[in-house]
């Protein structure tokens, strides 16, 4: 076989999303810190489309790149691709590269136990991990401080009027709606619907209300769409159902560590939920995240809170992706009958 270009991928999910995870071929990137290096891929795009785009990718895929830490205080780092976002932070991919670093033995693991810290774009990742019989069956993650930054904002849908809605960062930024007050349950039926409004919300959103950072004026537009489900009490905290758009057109199937941060966020600042407390996210498909707000924090002087997401992630597959010298298409394409809507 000629290939001018060799991939090595661990192949993973974490209750449902993909989370590929890039452990040999490709160089770490330029930059003094980790921010810097996802700016030159987010920029310079070339590993991007090659893992993400068809044929080898779809938007259905997010691949992690990992890279040695730029602070000495984590074991490793990586880089999340995401469809259209190269984001802060993600929990469901974070799971899924803690799975990989694990399971594969390229970290050592530690049964009952293993603790480590990982380094995203966004800052420093503590993981817990539950082991047993060689498989890390259980990933706690606690999160980069999360808060609520508008609450019940006005904003105008086409087709749809005025809504109510909240925006918050939890490792990436969201719009929070209630899904029962545009017609939705969250249940599997309603995905492509749910996919083409929340794209639009989102992008409404960002011409409407707008986002930045207070510590990082590089992230400056909302990201996702998150619907959210009427939530119940349990003995620990809340329990509800959730849904996450991501663009171009696609609802992710796990509960989105993300949005369940942001979410406990806009919880705490209601007073909902208070430090020690849970909140148990259902995605579209059933699987299941499991957030505590494991302590308070602060951002620029407001509010916020220090979120742990608890999942699992599963290992499907070792692939090597090739570029053969002939390839008429060696960074893949993109039609819109999948990629957008």
């Amino acid at each position: 076989m000629r290939s001018t270009r060799t991939i090595h991928v661990i192949s993973c999910h974490a209750e449902g999303e993909v989370g590929d995870v890039i452990v040999g071929g490709v160089a770490p990137p330029p930059g003094k810190t980790l921010w810097e290096q996802r700016t030159y891929i987010e920029q310079q795009e070339s590993l991007r489309n090659f893992m993400l785009n068809e044929p080898r990718g779809g938007v259905f895929r997010h691949v992690n790149l990992l890279v040695p830490p730029k602070n000495p205080d984590a074991d490793a780092a990586f880089i999340i691709m995401e469809p259209e976002d190269t984001p802060p932070m993600s929990g469901s991919n974070s799971i899924c590269v803690a799975t990989v670093l694990l399971d594969s033995g390229i970290v050592p693991m530690k049964e009952p136990v293993t603790e480590m810290v990982l380094e995203a774009p966004g800052g420093l990742v503590h993981v817990r991990a539950t082991c047993r019989n060689g498989k890390a069956e259980s990933i706690s993650v606690r999160n980069v401080p999360s808060f609520a930054d508008k609450l019940d904002a006005k904003l105008e849908v086409a087709g749809f009027g005025t809504l109510t809605v909240d925006t918050a960062y939890g490792g990436d930024s969201f719009v929070v709606v209630d899904a029962a007050a545009l017609g939705f349950s969250l249940v599997e039926d309603e995905a492509a619907d749910l996919a083409r409004l929340g794209v639009g919300i989102t992008r409404a959103a960002n011409e409407q209300l707008g986002f930045t950072h207070p510590e990082n004026p590089d992230w400056d537009h909302i990201s996702f769409c998150a619907f959210r489900g009427p939530v119940t009490a349990t003995r620990t905290g809340l329990e509800g159902r959730s849904a996450v758009a991501i663009r171009p057109g696609k609802i992710d199937r796990s509960p989105t560590g993300t949005a369940v941060s942001a979410r406990m966020a806009l919880m705490a600042a209601r007073n909902q939920l208070r430090v020690g407390q849970t909140f148990e996210a259902v995605s579209i498909i059933g699987s299941t995240f499991i957030g505590t707000i494991h302590g308070e924090a602060q951002v620029s002087g407001r509010p916020a809170i220090v979120p742990q997401i608890t999942g699992r992630g599963w290992i499907t597959g070792i692939h090597q992706h090739l570029l053969d010298p002939d390839d008429p298409w060696p960074e893949g394409y993109r039609l819109k009958d999948t990629w957008g809507v």
